[in-house]
């Protein structure tokens, strides 16, 4: 049953995202370059809002835009899927030595398997398209969201815990409180490299017939065509900015580094 499921539910996520920021994007253009300089400028600062513009701009001229908003789309559709499994795995290892015990060794596995692997079994039991490309991200990309998120809860200081104890808050209110708060920065730090991960992986999924940026570079190194891969490769690195400032972005305003530069 789980591989019927599994496919129909990524593929159908994978479609949605694709169709939401892949079509028609010749009309939605500025629309689109005006969003990427506001959350720069809104989340970040007004130099980073032109930058993004700027960037952005340039990965158009280079007749990329299309292909980079279809990899931006499976990113954020892999990264949501990846944080939603990754980060309750993390508060369930951080709460329970068993669990952290257990996945220890499988997120090992994980890590040290090369990215190209990924790709053989989900090919194998889901074939050419989207869907073995999605899951081959998610897998890949998920392991630093579970070991920062029980790194960030493990590493709230135990004065803390035990004063909410103290007055009487039940477990799920002080993880809630207390410890999600303050693990929040390294919290955001894992979904950094998760969405690091995503891309890169993305990339590679072009070659199990995962479209976007990917398929550019597949090509390039195909028909040893320089120029075209390294406008793709450069597209890449321009979204890979974009994400990272933000997410960056996002964790300084963590209530607990406010604070911190306060006390400073």
């Amino acid at each position: 049953m789980s591989f019927v499921v599994v496919p129909i539910v990524l593929g159908g996520a994978a479609g949605w995202g694709v169709h939401a920021l892949g079509e028609e994007l010749e009309s939605q253009f500025l629309a689109l370059l005006i969003v990427f300089a506001l959350i720069g400028w809104l989340v970040r600062s007004w130099a980073f809002g032109i930058f993004s513009a700027v960037a952005f701009y340039v990965v158009a001229g280079m007749d990329e835009w299309d292909r980079a908003m279809e990899t931006l789309s499976l990113v954020l559709i892999s990264v949501i899927i990846a944080t939603l499994i990754g980060v309750p795995l993390g508060i369930l290892a951080a709460k329970s030595q068993v669990v952290s015990n257990a996945i220890r060794p499988v997120l090992d596995f994980m890590q040290t398997m090369p990215a190209m692997v990924y790709l053989i079994p989900t090919l194998f039991a889901f074939g050419i398209g989207v869907v073995p490309g999605m899951i081959s991200t998610i897998v890949f990309a998920m392991p630093p969201g579970v070991r920062l998120t029980e790194h960030g809860i493990r590493n709230v200081d135990t004065e803390v815990v035990e004063a909410g104890q103290a007055f009487g808050s039940p477990p799920l209110r002080i993880l809630r409180q207390i410890q999600l708060p303050l693990a929040l920065p390294t919290i955001m730090a894992g979904i950094n490299q998760v969405i690091m991960l995503a891309l890169s992986m993305v990339v590679l999924a072009a070659m199990v017939g995962a479209a976007g940026l990917g398929l550019e570079v597949v090509r390039g190194l195909q028909g040893l065509q320089i120029p075209r891969g390294a406008e793709a490769g450069l597209a890449v690195v321009v979204l890979a900015i974009f994400l990272d400032r933000i997410v960056a972005a996002l964790a300084d305003r963590a209530p607990v580094v406010r604070a911190s530069r306060v006390r400073d």
